[in-house]
């Protein structure tokens, strides 16, 4: 009985193909550019810090459920409040700006708020969601 040997190719050399790709890695890796997300930057007080905010340093605005922004009870286009906020500001460099958000508030116009907030550098900026359990007298 005769055996049928096959031959053995030659193993060829795979490691100049895993040193390309690891080099093809890199060169995208680094060709790519990172797009990297702040966030919003807001500097934010000590823990232990106390600040005394006067009542004429206190601007008040509202955004209630469907969206609309409100200061005093009225509604404010975005363009009217960023020339609201830009006037305050200037005259007053100790400006506190206090958003409430309704609950069912679309987040998009809370995002616009704070955006603006941050382009006019308001640096005493906050915000709070409206508690449910008050009824709105409207």
């Amino acid at each position: 009985m005769k055996l049928h040997h096959r031959k053995r190719e030659p193993h060829e050399d795979s490691s100049a193909l895993s040193d390309l790709a690891f080099l093809l890695i890199i060169y995208f890796i680094v060709i790519a550019g990172f797009n990297v997300n702040k966030g919003f930057l807001m500097n934010l007080p000590a823990r232990d810090s106390t600040r005394f905010i006067l009542k004429d340093d206190l601007l008040r605005y509202e955004l209630d459920g469907s969206g609309r922004l409100l200061f005093r009870g009225e509604v404010r286009e975005p363009a009217v409040a960023e020339q609201e906020l830009r006037s305050a500001l200037g005259s007053n460099p100790n400006l506190a700006v206090v958003l409430t958000v309704n609950p069912q508030t679309p987040w998009q116009r809370v995002v616009s708020f704070v955006e603006l907030a941050q382009k006019l550098q308001v640096d005493s900026f906050s915000f709070t969601m409206k508690d449910e359990t008050v009824k709105d007298e409207n």
